[in-house]
């Protein structure tokens, strides 16, 4: 069993003990334990031959156990005990609103409630109500949540939830009782899905806030409206969630609220080192006095300041070494969106793109690029209308003429998303690659492989002479489908070692490669290419979701090469 799927039992495994009342300190150690595994760079199977496991910080010798029994058998006896233990309508029922691992407790040891719908009848008879700490209130939840829980219970692209905070923020700015707005959570750091949207305001008169926000026409249930919190669900299935803080609160309950949990452990701990208490209130000295500091913080910048800490940037807090980057001075400087020169991998309606060459190229003027890569899928790609040598090497010769037509002065590069085929080799003869500027290569069939077979075509197609760059290196689909199987540190390696390019595929449904495996990538040499994987001229602003996860991923524009001039990038091509 390889990492990912032991980290996914670990996880299973955090969530069962906690809906048995278990001790947090015994849960939270086996979601620590997901966590580290899911950014191990060190091949497992080498840790467990070696013994080594409990040399990772996080891990002790129980669940080092656990890992390497996973490893070596895919079974684990107290995983499946524990599965019997627990009934599964109990897991079911995390995913209405307003029923945590606690109340779940509850509900099922008072009334004996082990399924949804026993809890739906449970509601209707009046029961929940009943019970201590839930209440009609509560009750009237339970029910919605039930009702609404195929529609709301899924997250959402980031892409699509930034499009729909966006207008909410703006509003919120504007109101003229608002002194500050930002939004938190996992959109403010940038991640690839989130569940809801968080929306944090600074204001001493929040009710008119309140009320503007419950009453926006895009609001299909207000689900609470309080003095300083509000809930919605808008059309669509989001839950939206504002908070109205003091002014001179703002600043602690933003860096609270924008998370992760992770992080604001790590800062809270920080800030007990330096003898003070860290809350989303504010600080306090460590002595137990309830009066906060009077110290007048007005940005994050101040905040990480006073704790004797860098600025870190809201998509590097995932308590992946960004504390202590913070405290030597080594953060990096990421990369922008103003960085970004040009893009790559892009079609057009010669393959299974909506927009004609030119369309594309005078979008990408538009956008103030310096060039523009086309690259059309390659014939094996049959239902993507993919070309054959003929239709390929006619497309080069139009991007040729338009070019030298002068009417876009974004300059036109032409490339190919060639096929990897089963065996590794790619769908277009060396004679004919040669022929274009660069050459994407990426599967698009046959996803059944091993994970040996799978890491062994794509290493090949790595070491071919003509491949520029490895496009969508899992073929994830992000909420829809999981990667193939392969072993990414090898293909890091074999890229690194022939010279070549892995795309960070910025299309909101892909985001890949993974952001937490740019880090160590980078490091060991690896250069990256930030490409929108456009199918329409709209498709092209794809790159700045693209940007996003490089930045999560620690990059800097040195590191990626379309942040390069025109004549720099030329000259990449021809070496």
């Amino acid at each position: 069993m390889d990492k990912n799927a032991i980290a996914g039992i670990l996880s299973e495994i955090a969530l069962l003990l906690e809906l048995k009342g278990e001790n947090p300190f015994k849960f939270r150690a086996y979601q620590s334990g997901a966590r580290i595994l899911e950014s191990l760079e060190e091949d497992l199977a080498m840790l467990v031959a070696e013994g080594r496991l409990t040399s990772i910080k996080g891990i002790g010798k129980a669940l080092a156990l656990k890992i390497e029994t996973l490893h070596k058998t895919d079974q684990l006896e107290y995983y499946d005990n524990l599965v019997d233990s627990v009934p599964p309508g109990l897991v079911e029922m995390l995913d209405i609103p307003g029923l945590g691992a606690k109340k779940i407790k509850v509900v099922h040891d008072t009334l004996g409630i082990d399924t949804i719908e026993k809890l739906q009848e449970a509601c209707d008879k009046g029961q929940i109500a009943d019970l201590p700490g839930f209440g009609q209130k509560s009750q009237e939840k339970i029910v919605a949540g039930i009702k609404n829980r195929e529609a709301y219970g899924k997250r959402h692209l980031w892409w699509s939830a930034f499009e729909v905070a966006g207008p909410i923020l703006a509003g919120l700015k504007a109101l003229p009782a608002v002194e500050r707005a930002e939004h938190a959570g996992s959109l403010r750091r940038r991640m690839e899905t989130v569940g809801d949207l968080d929306f944090l305001v600074a204001s001493s008169d929040p009710q008119p806030v309140m009320d503007w926000f419950t009453g926006l026409d895009s609001v299909s249930e207000v689900t609470a409206h309080g003095e300083t919190k509000s809930s919605v669900r808008l059309e669509g299935g989001l839950q939206a969630d504002l908070r109205v803080v003091p002014p001179r609160q703002f600043v602690f309950a933003l860096h609270h609220f924008t998370g992760s949990k992770d992080h604001n452990v790590r800062m809270r701990q920080r800030a007990l080192q330096n003898g003070f208490s860290l809350t989303e209130w504010g600080l306090r000295p460590e002595s137990g006095s309830e009066e906060l500091l009077e110290e007048n913080i007005e940005s994050e910048t101040e905040l990480f300041r006073f704790l004797e800490l860098d600025f870190i940037p809201p998509e590097l807090r995932e308590d992946f070494g960004e504390i202590e980057a913070a405290e030597n001075n080594r953060i990096p400087h990421l990369v922008e969106a103003s960085d970004i020169r040009g893009v790559f991998h892009n079609h057009t309606t010669a393959s299974d793109g909506h927009n004609t060459l030119e369309e594309m190229a005078s979008a990408a003027q538009v956008l103030g690029w310096e060039y523009l890569g086309i690259a059309d899928h390659s014939k094996a790609s049959f239902q993507a209308n993919g070309l054959s040598e003929e239709r390929l090497l006619k497309q080069v010769e139009e991007i040729r003429q338009l070019n030298e037509s002068g009417k876009y002065q974004t300059r036109l590069l032409s490339g190919t998303e060639c096929d990897i085929l089963p065996t590794g080799e790619l769908d277009f003869s060396d004679s004919v690659l040669a022929q274009v500027d660069y050459v994407v290569v990426s599967i698009h069939s046959v996803f059944s492989q091993s994970e040996d077979e799978m890491t062994a075509r794509i290493i090949r197609a790595l070491e071919n002479p003509h491949t520029t760059m490895l496009g969508h290196l899992t073929g994830r689909i992000l909420l829809r489908r999981e990667p193939y199987n392969l072993n990414r540190q090898k293909i890091i390696e074999a890229a690194v070692a022939n010279g070549k390019i892995i795309e960070l595929n910025a299309n909101p449904s892909r985001l890949d490669m993974d952001w937490r495996l740019w880090r160590s990538a980078a490091e060991k040499g690896l250069l990256c290419a930030i490409n929108p994987d456009a199918h329409t001229t709209e498709g092209l602003r794809y790159y700045l979701a693209g940007v996003n996860i490089a930045r999560k991923g620690w990059l800097t524009k040195d590191q990626i090469l379309n942040t390069r001039p025109l004549e720099q990038v030329l000259g990449y091509f021809s070496r």
